[in-house]
């Protein structure tokens, strides 16, 4: 129903910060809830942050809150992962993904997923 393709990875030190974007196209990109999930090599996929398909709610998870912010832009069907304070720990693919919800953040209930973005955090 959607594409996703995201941007933005690379290598930082550990205190600097990246910027991810996620360039939607298909249909109607304004009714997904969209969200960012990240998986390190031998773990599980993890929730990241969500924000609602009227940009009016985020949610993030406990081990990147103060630190990432996200957002988007439905003029522009795109959503972006602000990352401050980058730690050795956020070292992972990072992948945007849209959920036929208002907003969740649980992995099940996304049913888009984009290719990945590596982000990479030295110490």
């Amino acid at each position: 129903q959607v594409q996703l393709v995201e941007s933005g990875g690379g290598l930082v030190q550990a205190g600097g910060s990246l910027r991810l974007s996620c360039a939607a196209s298909g249909r109607s990109f304004s009714s997904y809830g969209m969200g960012w999930f990240r998986q390190a090599p031998g773990k599980e996929r993890e929730f990241v942050a969500a924000i609602s398909r009227n940009d009016g709610y985020t949610y993030y998870a406990d081990s990147v809150k103060g630190r990432f912010t996200i957002s988007r832009d439905n003029a522009k069907n795109t959503v972006s992962l602000q990352m401050n304070n980058l730690k050795p720990d956020d070292t992972a693919v990072y992948y945007c993904a849209a959920a036929n919800r208002i907003i969740s953040w649980q992995r099940h209930e996304y049913n888009n997923w984009g290719q990945g973005t590596q982000v990479t955090v030295s110490s």
